[in-house]
């Protein structure tokens, strides 16, 4: 291992994202091999997706994980695409162990799956599925300070080959972009078809993350412009704040940007000290 895999916070977007990868899905291709390329392939993934939320933590410990099509309403071909991973549970037993003596409670359960939040982009990342996979289920009603304390708690596991993946939106509110369906169905990278308020929230996001504003970014909910019109309710948010942690306090760095229709971001970023690196790494890729 050349050097500790840095976390990664990425938005998943629609489950179509899986059969249409846009600007993201490119992204998340590059990402894989400027992972394998710049730091080692990961021994494991721990996720924690806003699909898989729970009262209290919890560690998926199951053996094997097939796909959940946790979704109804797509395309056909969609339910038919697999992304069946080995599971982790020895890696649950350290991250447990992490959790608890950090003071945090900690469930692990012998059951599995990986929800759209986590195979969507796994299956660009790492397309054979050969990497295992332990799922992290959250509390959605934790601040992003403890939740921020949970990923701190599981940093150490950087040094055994594990890479932390969070896994959400950087913006959602799905019913703003389907009232915005009449918008050209296309990727905008860094262009002017993002709607002012989207722009505004993830540029405010983007700025006060890579200034290491923590407590600007525990409060967005009153600091940020447009904080409750681009989520409605956190929890596809609140998966950033598990990677940040694991990452450290330092300057978090938005390696990717685009967005669907205008509305819904797409945006990713890196943590820790090497999280520059990756950047570079991706943006050469791309």
């Amino acid at each position: 291992m050349a050097a500790p895999l840095p976390p990664v916070f990425v938005s998943h977007g629609s489950p179509m994202t899986a059969l249409e990868p846009r600007a993201a899905g490119r992204w998340f291709q590059w990402l894989g091999a400027a992972l394998d390329r710049g730091f080692g392939r990961p021994k494991a993934i721990l996720v924690a997706s806003a699909h898989t939320l729970t009262r209290e933590p919890v560690l998926l410990a199951a053996a094997r994980h097939d796909a959940v099509h946790d979704f109804s309403g797509f395309a056909r071909e969609l339910y038919a695409l697999r992304y069946d991973a080995p599971g982790a549970p020895a890696l649950a037993e350290r991250a447990a162990r992490l959790l608890r003596d950090a003071g945090l409670p900690v469930h692990v359960s012998a059951g599995g799956g990986l929800d759209h939040g986590i195979w969507t982009p796994l299956r660009y990342a790492y397309p054979r599925a050969d990497v295992p996979v332990l799922p992290l289920g959250w509390p959605p009603d934790w601040t992003p300070a403890r939740l921020f304390a949970l990923g701190r708690a599981l940093a150490p596991l950087a040094a055994d080959g594990v890479w932390v993946l969070g896994s959400g939106s950087i913006t959602h509110n799905l019913r703003r972009l389907f009232a915005g369906a009449q918008r050209a169905d296309e990727d905008e990278d860094e262009g002017d078809a993002a709607t002012p308020e989207s722009r505004a929230f993830r540029d405010w996001w983007a700025a006060h993350a890579a200034a290491a504003d923590w407590p600007a970014l525990f409060e967005y909910r009153s600091r940020a412009p447009h904080a409750a019109l681009m989520h409605p309710s956190d929890e596809h948010l609140l998966p950033f704040f598990v990677a940040a942690g694991a990452g450290g306090d330092g300057a978090a760095l938005r390696v990717h940007a685009s967005s669907v229709r205008g509305e819904l971001g797409m945006d990713a970023y890196a943590f820790g000290p090497d999280a520059a690196r990756l950047m570079a790494s991706t943006a050469a890729g791309a």
